[in-house]
């Protein structure tokens, strides 16, 4: 397997190692070579798995929150998930509020399921972050407001596998909205935040209308991955791409469609990737150093640009989009 880039978690299985396997077992003596042509990766890949959400939550006299619940729909066997497919306990704003019921129930299903880049988070951001902004608007606030008021006191709270500070989301939070003149909500422009892979990031996304089509115009990405930055080139190349990445994610070109158990994509004329012109006219990006060890960047940037999306499509057309992918029209 070669060290290079672009696999996104799809050099991680070996079902083509299997399948040359089971060829050199049949033809004893002879090399064998396995070579997918385009549509048979499309056909043949591991996706990500679909999720269903319902949420309610409530509110005190003073518009804090108070109670939280989700049930998730997904996919598993044997009471556990299927490869790609959990939830933590720990999604925020779960571990800050008083009262929390999650709960999660599985169907089968015969479909080959894997990650795709920030896997699970660029799913969980959009659902957890949409709803918030939902649950802000109920409050009277916008979501930057309410994350802080959520977040309270500067802290670091337990995680079931890492540690959460509140702290660092809300430097974030502030830096993101400094940099953006964020001044409430505001026509065509939507927040999002998400903490994944050890990274903090809130991000705004600016839209705009024109020729009867939604028009992404820029980006502003504020980021905590500790107190160095080793590589300031990379990360803002990072950055940008995991912004253009989560932004083709979101949209409607990328929707996978399985019809009499097969995938009807044969080609990228059927799964259109980023064009340029397409892409946020402008992307800035500002890293807040704290003093925490470094972490990685593949991923955290990711997660937030498509909650920020879909409140920015709600913002501009009043219409709340609670399916991915989102249409842009």
């Amino acid at each position: 397997m070669t060290r290079i880039g672009g696999g996104f978690g799809r050099r991680l299985m070996n079902d083509y190692m299997v399948i040359a396997g089971q060829v050199a077992k049949a033809m004893p003596g002879k090399p064998v070579k396995v070579l997918y042509d385009r549509t048979d990766d499309f056909r043949h890949d591991f996706y990500r798995p679909a999720g269903w959400h319902r949420f309610t939550a409530g509110l005190d006299a003073n518009g804090a929150l108070t109670a939280l619940k989700d049930h998730f729909v997904t996919f598993g066997k044997d009471g556990k998930p299927i490869r790609a497919a959990q939830m933590a306990p720990s999604e925020f704003p779960a571990p800050v509020v008083p009262n929390v019921d999650l709960g999660v129930s599985y169907m089968a299903t015969n479909l080959a399921t894997g990650w795709l880049r920030a896997p699970t988070s660029n799913a969980m951001s959009f659902v957890w972050q949409s709803f918030m902004d939902e649950v802000a608007e109920a409050a009277g606030l916008d979501l930057p407001e309410f994350m802080r008021r959520t977040l309270g006191a500067p802290r670091e709270i337990p995680g079931e596998r890492v540690k959460f500070h509140t702290g660092r989301a809300r430097g974030v939070i502030d830096a993101v909205c400094k940099s953006a003149g964020w001044q409430g909500r505001k026509k065509g422009r939507g927040f999002g935040f998400y903490f994944s892979h050890l990274g903090y990031f809130a991000e705004i996304v600016d839209l705009s209308m024109k020729d009867g089509a939604i028009q992404i115009d820029k980006v502003w990405v504020a980021g905590d991955i500790g107190a160095h930055v080793i590589n300031p080139i990379n990360a803002l190349n990072q950055a940008q791409g995991c912004v253009i990445d989560g932004i083709g994610q979101a949209l409607v070109g990328q929707k996978i469609v399985q019809e009499n158990g097969a995938i009807t994509a044969e080609n990228f004329g059927d799964f259109p990737l980023m064009r340029i012109d397409a892409a946020p006219r402008e992307i800035v990006v500002e890293f807040v150093k704290t003093d925490f060890a470094p972490t990685g960047l593949g991923e955290p940037a990711l997660p937030p640009v498509i909650p920020a999306l879909a409140n920015a499509i709600y913002s501009l057309t009043g219409k709340r989009h609670r399916r991915l992918p989102l249409e842009l029209i």
